[in-house]
């Protein structure tokens, strides 16, 4: 067993070595991602407004006369601040995740390697997935929903018109993105547990009902306070979490059958031997 692993025992300074190499590589690979960002920070948010936009176009409103505003001198430079760092993790998540590996990867067994390395690449697609979700659909969705409480002006009534800031809608939309990427790691994490036997699909299918109730549960404290947001991410989870119990029980199938390859080829040794 012992040659499975191909990297020889170190002692602890070499570690810690090795550690604060991986984390100035990630610190650097984020760094340098926050000032490419922060250069580009008006553009990127620009890019966020659309799904703000998207919902002005749902509520048949005239899209040229959307704007967010911002009420403190200093608001708009720490939202662009807020934009650089949240563009710069995200451009810099494959590099983390690969100094991460890097780390991890010499105390892994080389079936092991082999078995993370597909997670190490679901995950992050997984991540971009749930956050196209919130940018194409589930933002604009939540949008519309607030557009749709404005009161135009009448002989009993005054004008109320909804005008976002601009850091306050980016809170949201980093929030909404945040969530969803993060429950969209469920798979992973299920099947991954599943794969060194802390899970089975029998366990995740009897703690259902309990797994709906945690979804909402989940869904009200990542989202924001309306009912439109929090249905909108426990729905989702649910879904997951039924792919989770899926994936489950194609581990524990092939569990099973690498069990009886290696039962079968045991036995032709066996027999060799005998003969």
């Amino acid at each position: 067993m012992s040659g499975d692993i191909e990297d020889k025992p170190q002692p602890l300074i070499e570690h810690l070595m090795e550690l604060r190499t991986r984390l100035m590589w990630s610190i650097g690979a984020f760094f340098i991602a926050f000032i490419v960002c922060f250069f580009f920070a008006k553009h990127i948010f620009n890019y966020l407004v659309y799904p703000y936009k998207l919902a002005v176009s749902w509520a048949n409103l005239d899209v040229e006369k959307a704007q967010l505003i911002y009420t403190a001198p200093q608001e708009f430079f720490f939202t662009q601040v807020k934009v650089a760092m949240f563009g710069g993790l995200v451009i810099a998540f494959p590099i983390i995740a690969a100094q991460i590996y890097k780390f991890v990867a010499p105390g892994l067994y080389k079936n092991e390697r082999a078995a993370f390395l597909p997670f190490l690449i679901a995950s992050p697609l997984l991540f971009l997935l749930g956050a196209a979700l919130v940018y194409f659909f589930f933002t604009p969705m939540v949008m519309w929903f607030f557009l749709s409480m404005q009161q135009a002006p009448g002989q009993d009534e005054v004008a109320i018109s909804l005008l976002p800031k601009v850091s306050e809608y980016l809170s949201l939309i980093m929030t909404l993105v945040f969530s969803f990427g993060l429950v969209f790691q469920l798979p992973v994490v299920t099947t991954l547990l599943a794969r060194v036997g802390l899970l089975t699909s029998e366990w995740l299918a009897e703690k259902r009902k309990f797994a709906i109730v945690l979804a909402f549960v989940v869904a009200a404290v990542l989202t924001p306070p309306d009912p439109l947001s929090q249905i909108g991410l426990a729905i989702p989870a649910i879904l997951l979490y039924e792919i989770s119990i899926y994936a489950a029980r194609l581990v524990e199938r092939q569990r099973s059958q690498r069990a009886l390859d290696e039962a079968s080829s045991s036995s032709d040794v066996a027999k060799t031997d005998s003969v």
